[in-house]
């Protein structure tokens, strides 16, 4: 049995020796991700101490109150990385437009997407919360980048991930070469090898959807909820509701026992709420890594095509034989599909 420790910067390391080609700067700019990382952990973890909880006393781009946390969580992530000289674009959830890179510093060839904080909902009541970040190759010809390199298409990512603050905090990462999981080990400041090869099961017994607002759903989706729900022996799918409301809490729970996320659109938010670039296509190229499934309840969510920063869009993810079934009550002119 290998019981090697492997830490995340010799993993990126061992990823780069199979490309004689490799320079190291993506290398490079995914260690900085985890560095900052690193440091919202440590600012979650003594959140409540330092008398970092609570609202800012504003909103965000969303119209949603922007949390202290949010704040703080976006500046670690911003002045960690924009002056390395590996990006020419980088993106935020909490700003309304690009995050300009300093003119003092130089620029490089990548460009980062990130949701520094999901689930500020949850910050004051200590449940799981976390970061989710994207990557992507220059696109413009700016030579400092421009919009267009953070807007592009999910199948376009070269890598993504996010990091789950939580009983312990993990890093979970794809670059396209399966899918890694890395534990923080806080007595050394490390993040150790703790999942190889992350496979999502085929099926599972959970689906993660906010019941609430129930009201305000299509009558697929209440078709889809209420055969899902239904025992086997009835021809239903006998799943359980798990429902954290922490999208990367809830996604990492699917990823490792199997089920289902549901964000669909509603009366209220026909577009879908979740944002795109943000949340969808990180998550999405996560879980075709993993054998799962993402859609908008219409096309695969990586072959969507946006147009805008903050684009919001419904999510169906998880499990591909769950993702499957789900899309029988989504497609066109089958509201009324069967259970069996």
């Amino acid at each position: 049995m290998d019981k090697t420790i492997m830490s995340l910067e010799r993993h990126f390391l061992d990823q780069q020796r199979r490309y004689p080609e490799a320079r190291g700067d993506f290398t490079k700019l995914l260690t900085e991700v985890a560095f900052a990382a690193k440091i919202v952990s440590r600012e979650v973890n003594r959140a409540g101490l330092a008398g970092i909880l609570g609202r800012a006393g504003q909103t965000n781009v969303q119209g949603e109150d922007v949390q202290k946390l949010d704040i703080l969580a976006h500046n670690i992530m911003v002045r960690s990385l924009n002056h390395l000289g590996l990006l020419c674009a980088l993106s935020s959830e909490e700003s309304e437009g690009m995050v300009r890179i300093p003119d003092e510093y130089p620029v490089g060839n990548y460009a980062l997407n990130m949701d520094p904080l999901d689930g500020s909902s949850n910050i004051d009541v200590n449940v799981s919360i976390g970061t989710i970040f994207s990557i992507l190759r220059k696109v413009s010809y700016a030579p400092r980048g421009d919009v267009t390199d953070c807007v592009q298409p999910g199948y376009k990512q070269v890598a993504a991930g996010y990091v789950l603050y939580g009983s312990s905090t993990m890093l979970v990462y794809t670059s396209g070469q399966g899918v890694f999981g890395f534990t923080l080990e806080p007595s050394i400041g490390e993040f150790l090898l703790s999942h190889s090869h992350i496979r999502i099961p085929r099926s599972g017994n959970y689906y993660s959807i906010n019941e609430a607002y129930s009201h305000r759903w299509k009558e697929e989706v209440r078709d889809y909820l209420a055969c899902a729900k239904r025992s086997r022996e009835s021809g239903g799918r006998g799943m359980g509701l798990r429902y954290i409301g922490s999208l990367v809490a809830d996604f990492h729970r699917n990823m490792l026992k199997g089920g289902i996320f549901l964000y669909p659109a509603d009366k209220q938010n026909s577009h879908g709420k979740l944002r795109y670039l943000y949340e969808a296509a990180p998550l999405a190229f996560i879980a075709e890594q993993a054998g799962g499934k993402a859609t908008n309840g219409d096309q695969d969510i990586m072959k969507i095509v946006p147009t805008e920063l903050h684009q919001r869009t419904p999510l169906i993810i998880g499990s591909a034989d769950e993702v499957d079934f789900a899309m029988r009550f989504f497609r066109q002119n089958q509201t009324h599909a069967e259970c069996a």
